[in-house]
């Protein structure tokens, strides 16, 4: 039997791109469905009635929501390259990186982002953002999984692309390149990963999507 496996989400979502990251190292076919928040499908509501937000990942018409636990789903079910580590440590270890950047780097990027560079608030990202640079060095390898692209890599992967075409549309520097050479090395090699590639947006959609964010013509 064919997995049936179906990707509710919208395109510059980076919540939605971890799912489809994961889907991808795990070389799964799978069916996208663009939602439009603002006039939510009947199907996404039925699927995710609690939350009512995307990702949603239905597997043979079984729907599991949240992007860290779709991924540790997608890990558990399909074999092939692991996204979570074996060690029970190790693992526990990538959950709390995973946390620590849902829970404190993601909005203090996005506080700063929203603010338009502002002093105060891109010094609280660079804070948060310095944590992720230590653990680079301390861990020397070329991503936070170690050789391979893990659950920490995909998780992180808003100040790739998301913080990028955020400077391109502001016309600012939210994160430095030589105060965080660590991150910029890790960010090169991801975006040198095909399954990272083929899961993320296009550059020039998320700058459209920033410029009418800010207000800005396009």
């Amino acid at each position: 039997m064919t997995d049936e496996v179906k990707l509710y989400g919208v395109e510059v979502s980076p919540f939605v791109a971890r799912v489809k990251i994961a889907l991808n190292l795990k070389g799964i076919n799978y069916e996208f469905i663009q939602e439009d928040l603002d006039n939510k499908s009947p199907d996404l509501l039925k699927y995710n009635p609690v939350l009512k937000k995307v990702p949603v990942l239905v597997h043979n018409g079984n729907p599991i929501s949240e992007s860290l636990v779709i991924i540790e789903y997608i890990d558990e079910v399909w074999k092939g390259v692991p996204i979570m580590p074996k060690d029970a440590y190790e693992k526990a270890q990538a959950q709390f990186w995973a946390k620590v950047i849902d829970d404190k780097c993601h909005p203090a990027v996005l506080k700063a982002i929203l603010s338009h560079g502002e002093e105060q608030a891109v010094a609280e990202a660079d804070e948060q953002l310095q944590f992720l640079e230590n653990e680079l060095k301390v861990k020397g390898s070329k991503f936070f999984g170690g050789d391979n692209i893990g659950l920490v890599d995909i998780c992180a992967g808003y100040t790739i692309f998301w913080v990028g075409a955020a400077e391109e549309a502001l016309g600012i520097e939210l994160v430095a390149k030589d105060k965080f050479p660590k991150i910029t090395e890790w960010s090169d090699n991801c975006i040198n990963c095909q399954a990272v590639k083929d899961g993320l947006p296009t550059r020039d959609g998320l700058v459209a999507f920033y410029n009418r964010l800010f207000g800005k013509a396009e």
